[in-house]
């Protein structure tokens, strides 16, 4: 008989199933499954730790779960950022990152929200900007973002927060 001890331990996976495990990981995202694709995502990163698809898809999934009552840390997708290779995807997932923040923030049902959500697509923004500069021939991707992102501060009426009068009486970050 099996006890939690010997079940808790995790069971490494080969080298040479990577590549279908990535398409499993892909696969369950697209099924709006992010916490499996994560978990086969954290499996690849213990056999090969600096695997780049596999950073760019558990940024994803992690992003996917913004929002979920099972919350993944938005510090753990913006420190993944750093584990990249190329600066451009550094840059253009860090974007990622902050425009689903934004999005996130508007979900919710407080006073400070449109303020929370304007410095997330802002901060995107800002993210989306580096990456043009960096990005390869043809690559549009950045510009895309940039432009959904204006559209969401335009379309739902989003603010800078007026000066700090030191009175915060509804804390929301």
């Amino acid at each position: 008989m099996l006890n939690f001890f010997s079940m808790s331990k995790l069971k490494p996976i080969s080298k040479d199933s990577i590549q279908k495990a990535l398409t499993r990981a892909k696969h369950y995202r697209l099924l709006n499954e992010p916490w499996d694709a994560a978990s086969i995502c954290r499996d690849i990163l213990v056999v090969e730790p600096e695997h780049q698809t596999a950073i760019l898809y558990l940024i994803l999934a992690i992003t996917d779960q913004f929002g979920l009552e099972r919350r993944s840390s938005d510090a753990e997708a913006k420190q993944l950022c750093l584990e990249l290779t190329n600066t451009y995807e550094q840059k253009y997932y860090r974007g990622i990152i902050e425009e689903r923040l934004g999005k996130e923030a508007l979900k919710r049902r407080s006073p400070r929200v449109k303020y929370i959500a304007y410095e997330h697509y802002r901060s995107a923004m800002h993210y989306f900007d580096e990456a043009e500069k960096l990005r390869p021939k043809g690559n549009e991707d950045a510009l895309l973002r940039w432009n959904a992102c204006a559209r969401s501060i335009k379309e739902f009426g989003l603010v800078s927060s007026p000066k700090d009068t030191g009175v915060q009486p509804f804390l929301d970050t």
